[in-house]
């Protein structure tokens, strides 16, 4: 996996384990970037956290790549927001993919894609830009995914899933062959999902029901 050097956004859990896949391929970490002055000039795992954001701005987006380190669960707008503002500025996002997951030949991922370890993939899936696949979660065959998703670890996606932009879907947590998935829905951990999502409401429980609304 080649790539051109690259900055972190983030400096939590998620960063972390960012880091130590990047170490794997070989590839350059100029440093982490996050609003919490108190980290500044400290480092995580060897690498140093260089400042804020708009650190980033001193480098030509030729000539890095940025790593989206924000993984807060239930947090898929912070994730986006920092994704579009730096996509707006014409920087580009790497995909980062653990070598210990499986993906069909067929899989599509669009930009700044991260699939972690133990996660499989099934093939006709098709993944938006920004989304987490995490640690062990499962995505069978033909999956639409959108963008700025964040799959869980452990999560199980049954065939001819539909899932819209911005839905976190829990540790742990099923969704059943063909349902359908609002926006910015949230699957809390552990539920079963049998029939569609609205946009933007919170479901649990087995089987899952809504129980709050945005």
């Amino acid at each position: 996996m080649k790539s051109k050097p690259v900055i972190i956004l983030g400096a939590g859990g998620h960063s972390k384990v960012l880091i130590d896949l990047l170490k794997y391929y070989n590839i350059t970490i100029i440093g982490i970037t996050d609003p919490d002055s108190s980290l500044h000039g400290k480092s995580i795992m060897g690498v140093p956290v260089i400042g804020n954001d708009h650190l980033v701005l001193e480098y030509h987006p030729d000539t890095i790549l940025l790593v989206n380190g924000i993984g807060l669960a239930g947090q898929t707008s912070r994730r986006k927001q920092i994704f579009e503002a730096f996509k707006k500025q014409n920087y580009c996002f790497l995909n980062v993919v653990h070598p210990n997951s499986v993906l069909a030949s067929d899989v599509k991922t669009a930009e700044g894609v991260q699939i972690m370890a133990g996660a499989v993939i099934q093939t006709g899936t098709v993944i938006g830009a920004n989304t987490i696949i995490n640690t062990r979660a499962s995505i069978d065959h033909e999956c639409i995914i959108g963008s700025h998703v964040h799959i869980a670890p452990g999560a199980t996606i049954c065939g001819g899933v539909t899932i819209e932009d911005s839905v976190f879907i829990g540790a742990g947590a099923t969704v059943i062959q063909g349902v359908h998935l609002g926006a910015n829905s949230i699957v809390a951990a552990g539920a079963v999902v049998t029939c569609d999502v609205p946009e933007g409401v919170i479901v649990m429980g087995v089987p899952a029901k809504v129980v709050e609304k945005e």
